[in-house]
């Protein structure tokens, strides 16, 4: 999701939960997403998973394709833009299970994004996992047509 205030882009973007992440930062915050079967269609997907990692429906609008790209851990992403607004306070993360501490036999839930911000593109450069940065450049490049 994206937002134009006094004429600077700002994207929302969520810090990753789970211990793995707790006192990271930078490359620690990404767009939100998720899994798609084959025969799931890209764009229905991208509104599913919005609702899902937040916990609220994405606005009605116009998706615009940003394209994909391999992220390091070998995870193709899609991404698509979609003008709107969002009080980062309303939103309710879904949860996923983890053993933890590993080993320990205790599993425990924890929020897929610990908080939700918005962030000009040059501050999110610095904050998203690095193999996304491309989709804000991309982003950046449509709105200044």
């Amino acid at each position: 999701m994206y937002q134009v205030v006094s004429g600077v882009p700002q994207v929302l973007l969520g810090h990753m939960g789970g211990p793995f992440w707790a006192r990271r930062d930078a490359g620690a915050w990404t767009i939100p997403k998720g899994e798609y079967s084959p025969d799931e269609q890209p764009e229905v997907a991208a509104r599913r998973e919005f609702t899902e990692e937040l916990g609220l429906p994405p606005p009605e609008g116009p998706l615009i394709p940003l394209g994909e790209v391999r992220q390091a851990g070998g995870k193709l992403v899609t991404v698509f833009a979609l003008s709107g607004d969002l009080d980062p306070g309303a939103v309710v993360p879904g949860t996923f299970a983890l053993e933890w501490p590993k080993g320990s036999g205790v599993v425990q839930q924890f929020p897929e994004l610990d908080r939700v911000e918005w962030f000009d593109l040059d501050r999110a450069k610095a904050r998203i996992v690095v193999a996304q940065r491309v989709f804000l450049d991309r982003l950046d490049e449509r709105l200044s047509r």
